[in-house]
């Protein structure tokens, strides 16, 4: 799910002010000293192939996503494993859909603003960042959610987004802005991506672990007779883990 504002352009821009401990962390994850490691590796290919990264990334992270999410909510499948049949459908939901969609949401949007620094201009990009882009990859996220726990019907993807959307906007809106602020005063603009992965896998498994915790109990509570499922959220299509 992308509840994330991506900074592409990669400069080597050391973060200024703040405290000595954020410092230090921002220092640390930029890998500033320029030495070869992964995060050095990362953002070269960033660079070089940005949407063949994010793709990888994406889909890795989505996987790996739901696979944790799946062991918080004690999600198993029919054999008893979290490895269930929706990881390998949201690798693929991250790699083909999230990540190009959040690719080209984000190049409109910093082609908008290109050149322009004023704080008015920013305050304006994270406006339309949250009230623009954030709907839109929202939406799609929630549809393909729906679709991934077994809806099939426009009646059950409909009720999937009218009953998710608010709740994941209000998310958003709370988590993206502290994360941007953080990340302007604080990170490199070149470490901006993977802490916007980092940040956007954090929240997704949240918000899909309290999903799946709360289908798990609305099938427990058919299963014992009282018969109010709560329909029309991701995962309540089809048995738990399949």
């Amino acid at each position: 799910m992308s509840v994330k504002f991506q900074q592409e352009t990669i400069r080597d821009t050391a973060a200024k002010g703040g405290n000595e401990l954020a410092q230090s962390a921002g220092a640390a994850l930029a890998g500033k000293a320029v030495k070869p490691g992964y995060l050095a590796a990362y953002l070269q290919q960033l660079q070089a192939h940005p949407l063949r990264t994010k793709m990888i990334t994406s889909g890795t992270l989505s996987g790996a996503q739901e696979f944790l999410a799946s062991w918080i909510a004690h999600d198993r499948n029919k054999h008893g494993h979290y490895f269930t049949a929706r990881v390998p459908k949201m690798a693929i939901y991250g790699a083909f859909i999230s990540a190009p969609l959040g690719h080209v949401l984000i190049s409109i949007l910093q082609k908008l603003f290109s050149g322009r620094k004023s704080l008015k201009a920013k305050i304006l990009q994270i406006l339309v960042s949250n009230l623009v882009i954030s709907p839109i990859q929202n939406t799609i996220y929630l549809i393909s959610m729906a679709l991934i726990a077994g809806a099939r019907t426009f009646h059950q993807v409909r009720a999937t987004v009218k009953a998710g959307f608010m709740p994941v906007m209000k998310m958003s809106w709370i988590v993206s802005p502290i994360s941007l602020a953080f990340a302007q005063k604080f990170l490199p603009e070149q470490t901006w991506v993977p802490f916007f992965n980092i940040i956007g896998f954090l929240l997704g498994t949240y918000i899909n672990a309290h999903t799946k915790k709360k289908r798990l109990a609305a099938l427990r509570k058919k299963h014992y007779g009282d018969g109010r499922g709560e329909s029309g959220r991701p995962g309540d299509y089809g048995r738990p883990g399949y």
